[in-house]
């Protein structure tokens, strides 16, 4: 739907360069003995030879038409030369002709925004640059005026075809000219400039049309090619958009330019002008009616958005008449060869640009076995995109078999390898909504951090920082990640910090390696906890990956230390959050111990060791944290897993099983010291 918006300034200066038939000058490039000669590109098939997809202006002078199949362009030019694209997986493989594009646009940014309308279009804001140079360098006071500008065909100017030219350098030179034709005419100086450019980086011409917005710069670059360029004056727009064909028009070629020539009687842009706004809003809604009333006036306030990189990556085929795809077997293996074409595209995109992807659509053409049914559209279907070869294959299957459920309207003869009555002409898969990594995650930053802050090639992860990233959703545009977690790489941004390189494996594989560390690390702790440490014995310090030999005499640490020390190199918490529900939380530190006593004692059930029975079925515990804090948690008894009493030392067992049956109270004369609560407590000296 057509969207009308009105125009910041009339006096912008914008430019719409459009390569001249490009996929033929890149073979030509290739192939330079093909300069000169008729030639056009086809992308081939054991039909008539193929279609073609761009034609020299050389073969179009024999009357070669882009419509043709190869075996008419042969009849109709025998001289033709016919150069096949390049095929991979199975189809068309475009890669050469989108990079050449990317040469083009990498010189025309350097003067202003750039938007990269397709693979050989581009949109120019030219408006800075227009003002620098009227400021700076008018027109007017140059003696010397290049060819290429004075070649420019300018909207409105009458002569002679052997006096245009003076009569283009006089516009041009005009001292007492409108500011916004002034404007214009610094814009074709910029432009030829670009062109002449990229001629001479890339060997490759364009043409371009300048105007005050897109839409009609847009007309006018197609309007003299090859390799020229048009201006179109405020004054010249009336005679422009006239006797042009409203179906000619950008967003009128469909339902909405029929409807025009069929309900209104509507066939030039001049036609339209005698309908009044309220009218055109009366029969098309307010939006559309102003659009319609805008454009015929020349009147568009579309901005040049700042886009040198596609904003969507596509892949897909046609299957015509006989080749259609008429069975769930052939669907996968297309899709899987156009996953593969994607995850690809998708990951150049990711180290290149820094950009992640957000939506998967799968776009089909079908037609059913009855003509009756053959007139509904095959729906499109879109999902969170997930990065890798092999989650976009299951995503895009379960979008088709989603889609011809719908649009068979009977499940129950949509599947099974054989002929179900349908069959696909058209196939494809695009990921769009294509965003910037935020600058501020530092790339992959945002989901693992790591320990050394210094910039260096050989870090390890903090396993907490690990796991929070895992609990993360991994659909979507979060669920690309890693591409080699064994030897991250590093480098320094601007602010100093340290960034691990792009990865690509998705986050919900990396988590499950992550949480299989985890529970080794949780055993590790159970088993070093479960045993009883007797005084004046030697120990040994598990941490890590290293374990130490101490004596008790000058190497023994607090168990506060400990538990740092294990915090720091593992990354998880200790045993007694496996007891641990969300009910716990921590007091204030200025709280005495006498307090935290005598809440204990005035309990019910009061234990000398703190522990006290509570409400929830569970036993409700008050000790000293590390920072001295008070602690009050409710360990569930439900939580508790039988099969951990048996690797608790003995005095703690029979205290736990009391628990486990609460029809038998536990004994209240233990001795200080010998409760489970207290085994636990980080202060409890060993």
């Amino acid at each position: 739907m057509p969207v009308a918006r009105p125009e910041s300034s009339d006096s912008r200066v914008i430019a719409h360069v459009d390569m001249d038939c490009f996929y033929v000058q890149v073979e030509q490039r290739k192939q330079p003995e093909l300069r000169g000669h008729p030639t056009a590109v086809v992308q081939y098939n054991a039909w008539k030879g193929g279609g073609l997809i761009a034609v020299s202006y050389e073969a179009r002078s024999f009357g070669v038409k882009r419509s043709m199949r190869g075996d008419e362009a042969k009849s109709v030019c025998p001289e033709i030369q016919l150069v096949r694209v390049p095929v991979a997986r199975g189809k068309a493989d475009l890669s050469i002709y989108r990079n050449a594009g990317s040469e083009v646009v990498a010189i025309l940014s350097r003067k202003g925004r750039c938007e990269r309308a397709s693979i050989d279009e581009v949109y120019l804001d030219l408006t800075d640059a227009a003002e620098k140079m009227l400021s700076e360098t008018p027109p007017e006071s140059l003696e010397v005026i290049d060819d290429e500008v004075i070649k420019s065909h300018v909207l409105g100017i009458s002569a002679e075809p052997s006096d245009v030219r003076q009569a283009v350098r006089e516009w041009i030179c005009r001292s007492n000219a409108d500011r916004r034709d002034k404007l214009l005419a610094c814009g074709a100086f910029i432009v030829a400039e670009l062109r002449m450019q990229v001629l001479k980086e890339t060997q490759f011409s364009c043409s371009a049309g300048i105007a005050h917005n897109k839409m009609l710069a847009k007309l006018a670059s197609g309007m003299n090619k090859p390799a020229q360029q048009t201006v179109v004056p405020f004054v010249s727009i009336k005679s422009l958009l006239e006797p042009l064909p409203i179906r000619k028009m950008k967003q009128l070629g469909g339902k909405l330019g029929c409807s025009l020539q069929d309900d209104l009687g509507v066939n030039t842009v001049g036609d339209l002008l005698q309908f009044s706004e309220g009218r055109l809003q009366e029969r098309y809604g307010i939006n559309t009616g102003t659009w319609l009333w805008n454009i015929a006036r020349g009147i568009n306030g579309d901005e040049v958005e700042s886009r040198v990189l596609p904003k969507s990556h596509g892949t897909g085929k046609t299957f015509p008449g006989l080749n259609c795809l008429k069975t769930i077997a052939a669907i996968e293996r297309w899709l899987s060869k156009f996953s593969e074409e994607l995850a690809e595209r998708l990951e150049v995109d990711l180290e290149q640009n820094k950009r992640i992807a957000q939506t998967l659509t799968l776009h089909a053409s079908a037609h059913k076995a009855t003509e009756s049914q053959s007139q509904k559209k095959f729906p499109s279907k879109s999902c969170p995109l997930r990065y890798g070869t092999t989650k976009i294959l299951e995503d895009a299957l379960n979008l088709f078999q989603a889609g011809l459920r719908e649009y068979l309207s009977s499940s129950s003869k949509a599947y099974g390898n054989g002929c179900s009555g349908w069959g696909i002409t058209n196939l494809s898969l695009s990921a769009s909504k294509i965003v910037d990594i935020p600058s501020g995650t530092c790339s992959i930053m945002k989901y693992f951090h790591t320990q050394d802050q210094s910039c260096s090639s050989t870090k390890e992860f903090n396993d907490k920082e690990i796991f929070e990233a895992a609990t993360l959703s991994t659909s979507g545009s979060e669920s690309y990640l890693m591409k080699h977690l064994q030897e991250p790489q590093t480098e320094c941004h601007e602010d100093g910090t340290k960034m691990n390189t792009l990865m690509q494996t998705h986050l919900e594989d990396e988590s499950r390696m992550f949480e299989d560390k985890a529970q080794t690390n949780f055993s590790r702790e159970i088993s070093s906890l479960s045993t009883p440490v007797k005084k004046n014995e030697p120990q040994l310090d598990s941490v890590g990956e290293d374990a130490v030999i101490k004596d008790a005499a000058g190497g023994n640490r607090s168990r506060d230390q400990k538990g740092k020390a294990l915090k720091e190199k593992q990354g998880t918490s200790s045993i007694l959050q496996f007891f641990q529900t969300k009910n716990c939380f921590q007091e204030p530190k200025e709280e005495s111990v006498n307090d935290m006593q005598e809440t204990t004692e005035s309990s019910c059930s009061g234990k000398a060791d703190g522990t006290v029975p509570s409400e929830s079925g569970g036993i409700r515990s008050l000790h000293r944290g590390a920072d001295q804090s008070r602690v009050d948690c409710i360990y569930k008894i439900d939580e508790i897993d039988p099969n951990v009493v048996d690797e608790l030392p003995r005095e703690i067992q029979e205290e736990v099983r009391a628990w486990l049956r609460p029809q038998k109270r536990a004994n209240n004369t233990m001795r200080r010291g010998s409760s489970i609560t207290h085994y636990f407590s980080p202060n409890k000296n060993l």
